[in-house]
């Protein structure tokens, strides 16, 4: 089975050793350079696939004709996208023989678009997981060739949700290729009622302290490291809440106000949020219980802009 892919990021990585582990001809691979504003924490699958001698290209428009010229000469079978970013145009998705599918990173047809895993954990999710499918020139509406759960624990943060996603997405190609190869798979079409969600800037993570604790529980789990965080502001100075977790209380005190010093605890619009990891812009990341020791914060307000 011959194969263009397309991939970036971990799962791209993943999933591309999947495909030469089952003895797939990848013809080539097609990725992104990295964006220098960017958290790298996460392998290339250009280092895999250069290690390998497997052709690598990097373009800024992959619309350009010569392109699907390009890989019309290789006449693959199959082509796959793993977190590539970009939209393939049909006149690529048009040429391989058994077909164009695509990995995403939710349940489908619910959370389409872009950065699911992040408004997954947004919403307070239990479930989320990875869908194969087949590419049409609508973001994540094709049929669906194969699915595989993942299990959001309340403690489990972005990274730790998107490693048991690389786990999940190995499985599913394992189980998926034979079938992919031997032409004895199934398109299912997507049922249910569709969500799609946009993306995501770092200003998108800024703290509404009035709502409850475990929706902005919830938001700082989902934008933590190696995304660029909640946050807040302390005295006009930009606060990144890494890490906190939600608590019950009746303590009666306006949404935002710092109720506690140990532990560094803020009220919520209901309950309050115990801070656990925290920055200051200017600082380093630091213990919460650490930063409120060397200041007077209680009675403090966070929030509004600098």
């Amino acid at each position: 089975m011959r194969a263009v892919v397309f991939a970036y990021q971990e799962i791209g990585s993943a999933c591309l050793e999947e495909l030469i582990d089952f003895g797939t001809d990848v013809a080539c691979l097609f990725t992104h350079e990295d964006d220098p504003d960017e958290e790298i924490w996460f392998r290339q699958p250009a280092g895999i696939a250069g290690g390998l001698g497997i052709p690598v290209y990097s373009p800024e428009n992959v619309n350009d004709s010569k392109w699907a010229s390009m890989i019309r000469e290789i006449g693959p079978d199959i082509i796959f996208s793993f977190y590539y970013r970009k939209m393939i145009p049909g006149a690529i998705l048009d040429i391989p023989r058994i077909g164009a599918f695509n990995l995403h990173g939710s349940l489908l047809p619910r959370y389409r678009g872009r950065c699911p895993v992040n408004w997954v954990m947004i919403a307070g999710e239990e479930e989320t997981g990875v869908t194969l499918h087949d590419m049409i020139e609508k973001p994540d509406a094709g049929d669906v060739v194969a699915q595989k759960k993942v299990a959001i624990a309340f403690e489990d943060d972005v990274l730790s949700v998107y490693i048991k996603m690389v786990k999940a997405a190995r499985e599913l190609m394992r189980d998926i290729l034979p079938n992919l190869a031997a032409g004895t798979f199934t398109r299912i079409p997507q049922s249910g009622i569709p969500s799609y969600f946009g993306g995501r800037k770092p200003e998108d993570g800024i703290i509404d302290w009035g709502k409850d604790a475990l929706s902005i529980y919830n938001l700082t789990r989902a934008v933590t490291h190696p995304y660029p965080g909640a946050f807040t502001y302390l005295d006009g100075k930009k606060l990144l809440i890494w890490k906190a977790y939600p608590e019950n209380t009746a303590v009666e005190a306006p949404a935002g106000k710092i109720i506690s010093e140990d532990p560094l605890t803020v009220k919520a619009g209901k309950g309050s949020l115990r801070l656990v990891s925290v920055q200051l812009e200017g600082e380093d990341e630091t213990d919460a219980a650490l930063f409120a020791s060397s200041r007077k914060l209680k009675n403090k307000t966070l929030g509004g802009h600098p």
